[in-house]
């Protein structure tokens, strides 16, 4: 994704082209970028030889799932419904994981009977529940234990997940409650420690404290775990000066890990997978302008992006036509919904906008249309896929009709 004589291109297509064609709101991604951080992903961590489970929830769409099965990636599900695409995707059961610390007895049983990799279980009673399920249907279960390693990983509070305030594991305590629970059942079979610290990690330390905690544990334990899952949270730059995950020295503290304790190791990446090969294409509805700045009223909104209005999170805004012509102006980039919180970015050193000029919101791929929604009766934007010169339609527009 790139300029060209001053237009944006996504792989061999013009913005220009795409907004003619498909209107806005639309959200397009880079096959070429996509493949790009696959293969980038498994380069770092190929002495590992590592199971990688796609997070679903971090973009859930169909053809995109489609796709990574074709890169032998296995999925990370956090519901039924995300392990159905899954499946329908093809991706081998025997590479799927199911997280989260709500699971119902329907999803349970579900997972069971479709012969899923693991279920990472997070309570006494969820492991309760799985057992009752099996007990019925005189099956072994295959589970992993998922730790809250009280380990900060230096990202944003709400997108944490491995401190002790969290919802996410057990303490160690409760752990090893479980695992031994878990050994003297005829209906269980423990084979992961599970452990997932968040999301948008820049910083390989963190990581590490992780896997000291873990190798505490497993040397208290005396336990041979099958697999160690450790989760994914592997950040990317949103800006384009942000610090950049050291994925050398964390592949080796893993790989050093690996050796001593003779496991195979599990990622759930998302993010660093779908995060920088998506962007947000949005039409400039009016700039309105007040004594200390100027309102960039746009077509996107925050049901469309989340991620600014749920975090306070940072996406880069870029003109899809350069004019080198620099605003005297701050830029505030807002949506049309009826919220404060719907904005986007604050920019001073923006270049002219006029109305009806289009914009680019960058690395938007993760936790962009996943937690899109319906607000204010908006309907969700289409999805695109570009190869090259070819448009693939992977989502179309909602109609108003039949929202209503």
């Amino acid at each position: 994704m790139e300029y060209k004589n001053k237009n944006f291109y996504v792989e061999q297509i013009s913005i220009n082209k795409l907004v003619k064609k498909y209107k806005t709101p639309l959200y397009c991604y880079s096959y070429k970028k996509l493949k790009e951080n696959i293969n980038f992903i498994k380069s770092k961590f190929k002495k590992l030889s590592p199971i990688i489970c796609f997070s679903v929830k971090s973009n859930s769409n169909l053809s995109i799932l489609k796709e990574l099965k074709k890169f032998k990636l296995g999925a990370d599900v956090v519901s039924q419904g995300e392990l159905m695409k899954a499946l329908k995707a093809g991706i081998n059961p025997n590479k799927i994981v199911f997280s989260g610390v709500g699971k119902t007895f329907s999803e349970l049983a579900f997972a069971i009977n479709n012969k899923i990799l693991l279920i990472n279980v997070e309570s006494k009673n969820e492991v309760l529940e799985i057992e009752k399920i099996a007990k019925s249907q005189k099956k072994v279960v295959d589970i992993g234990i998922r730790l809250n390693p009280n380990t900060d990983a230096k990202t944003l509070k709400q997108i944490s997940t491995g401190k002790k305030e969290n919802k996410f594991g057990v303490d160690e305590k409760s752990f090893i409650d479980l695992v031994n629970y878990s050994k003297n059942s005829k209906y269980l079979k423990l084979k992961c420690l599970s452990v997932h610290i968040g999301s948008q990690i820049v910083d390989y330390k963190s990581y590490k404290k992780m896997l000291i905690v873990l190798s505490k544990l497993i040397k208290k334990l005396n336990f041979k775990f099958e697999y160690v899952d450790l989760g994914g949270g592997m950040g990317i730059q949103y800006q384009l000066d942000s610090k950049k995950l050291n994925y050398e020295m964390y592949s080796k503290a893993i790989l050093k890990f690996k050796k001593k304790y003779g496991c195979k190791i599990i990622f759930e990446p998302g993010r660093s997978i779908i995060g920088n090969a998506g962007i947000i294409i949005s039409k400039v509805i009016y700039l309105k302008e007040n004594k200390s700045k100027c309102f960039v009223i746009l077509d996107a909104a925050m049901n469309d992006l989340m991620r600014p209005a749920l975090y306070g999170a940072k996406h880069r805004i870029i003109p899809s036509n350069k004019n080198n012509k620099k605003s005297k102006k701050i830029y505030e980039f807002v949506g049309p919904i009826c919220e404060s919180t719907d904005k986007f970015l604050t920019s001073n050193n923006f270049q002219i906008l006029k109305q009806n000029d289009f914009i680019i919101i960058c690395d938007a791929g993760a936790y962009g249309y996943s937690l899109s929604s319906n607000y204010n009766s908006r309907p969700k934007p289409a999805e695109i896929m570009i190869k090259g010169r070819k448009i693939n339609l992977i989502q179309k527009r909602q109609k108003l009709a039949d929202l209503i």
